[in-house]
């Protein structure tokens, strides 16, 4: 099958005249999702009121778009499942390693991974006690960091600024040499390249649904657990839906069997309905086209931005393994340029202290959209029309 992405692209509600370069951080409405998610509210939810649980198989949910999603990050099947935020998954996924390697204490991870992971590491360290640390080190070293002190390599596949993508097979093969557990984010790197968590030999792997899966804004998070894993890791939050009997109402937790332990609080059913309508267009899909499509966008973009705006200097890899399906620039003036080009309809974002971000999904964004992108902050850039009082006051989201 061969991705026909004017198809897809005729699929997402996009404002006219926007060019949307920001679904690295939030994918747009796909067209199908508002009916999609009207149905679930007016005839399951309004019609079957409690028995949609069983009618219309809401609680079968997490596992069945689990499966789809698997088929994205190269998971085996009836390996992952939804539910949660993202930072609950990293702080499942932590624990129930960690507690895998009893007599080890240290979590490695990166200082360009995104700060909430490290901020549940930190966290999880704290509750096990002092003797737990987490340690982090340049993107660069973290092969050269990994001993036998590692008890959990804890790493994001792409760095959510930079846009630089570590090798996942070879971190992993170097992680389990020393006997450590490898835990991956995928969240700036499911729906933007193929990833392959088995065949990259990942122990655990975690990520979003609201960047390039499209499934809205709070869409749930999603959790892998390798088949050698699944039935000995224990879940930390034994939830009520991670039991392995939740109706007999026991009073003590027996986990559940396999991915179903990951289970926790209940399924957000019209979030999950949300991602259902984007999943449909995703079954359209194959990844190496979604890649092949990615890296040429990047490159014209790229090419085309070095070319106009000398000022704009690039922090993302030029080597195409390197990189995600994002493109990062760096100025000192970067919050207010990225305002002054989302008032002239190029929406991006801004990263501290000096990044301007651009996401290229290939579902929706195509070579003109990129042409005028670049022709647009080429006219920003020129005309210092980013150097106003309004651009720089800085938002709450960035």
């Amino acid at each position: 099958m061969t991705t026909d992405f004017s198809a897809t692209r005729a699929l997402f509600d996009l404002p006219q005249g926007v060019i949307y370069l920001d679904g690295n951080s939030l994918g747009p409405l796909p067209r199908a999702t508002a009916d999609r998610v009207a149905r679930t509210v007016t005839e399951e939810w309004g019609q079957m009121l409690i028995t949609g649980w069983n009618r219309a198989g809401w609680m079968e949910m997490p596992r069945r778009l689990g499966d789809r999603i698997g088929r994205l990050i190269g998971a085996e099947p009836g390996q992952v499942v939804l539910g949660d935020t993202l930072s609950i998954k990293v702080y499942q996924a932590l624990a129930s390693a960690l507690e895998m390697r009893p007599t080890r204490k240290v979590i490695l991870s990166d200082t360009g991974n995104f700060p909430s992971d490290l901020y549940m590491a930190e966290g999880l360290c704290r509750t096990l006690g002092p003797d737990y640390s987490l340690r982090t080190v340049a993107p660069e070293a973290v092969m050269d960091a990994l001993d036998d002190s590692i008890a959990v390599m804890m790493i994001t596949e792409v760095d959510y600024r930079t846009g630089r993508r570590h090798d996942m097979a070879a971190l992993t093969a170097r992680a389990h040499e020393v006997g450590a557990l490898a835990v991956w984010d995928l969240a700036h790197s499911a729906g933007a390249l193929p990833v392959e968590v088995a065949a990259g030999g990942a122990d655990f792997a975690v990520g979003c649904t609201y960047k390039y899966l499209n499934s809205g804004p709070g869409g749930p998070a999603f959790i892998y657990v390798a088949p050698r894993n699944a039935g000995v890791a224990r879940p930390a939050l034994s939830g009520w839906l991670g039991h392995e009997a939740p109706f007999a109402f026991d009073l003590d937790y027996r986990p559940g069997a396999g991915i179903e332990r990951m289970r926790v609080g209940t399924p957000p059913i019209l979030q999950l309905a949300a991602l259902e309508a984007s999943l449909d267009i995703w079954d359209r899909v194959e990844m190496a086209d979604i890649r092949a499509a990615s890296l040429a966008l990047t490159d014209q973009f790229i090419a085309g931005v070095e070319a106009t705006c000398p000022d704009l200097v690039l922090a993302t890899p030029r080597p195409h393994a390197q990189r995600g399906s994002q493109v990062s620039f760096r100025h000192p003036e970067g919050y207010a340029i990225m305002q002054a080009l989302i008032a002239r309809g190029v929406i991006g974002d801004f990263r501290a202290p000096d990044i301007l971000r651009f996401g290229f999904t290939p579902l929706f964004i195509d070579k003109e959209d990129v042409a005028r992108a670049i022709e647009i902050l080429k006219e920003v850039m020129d005309g210092r029309l980013w150097d106003r009082d309004e651009y720089r006051t800085r938002a709450r989201v960035t």
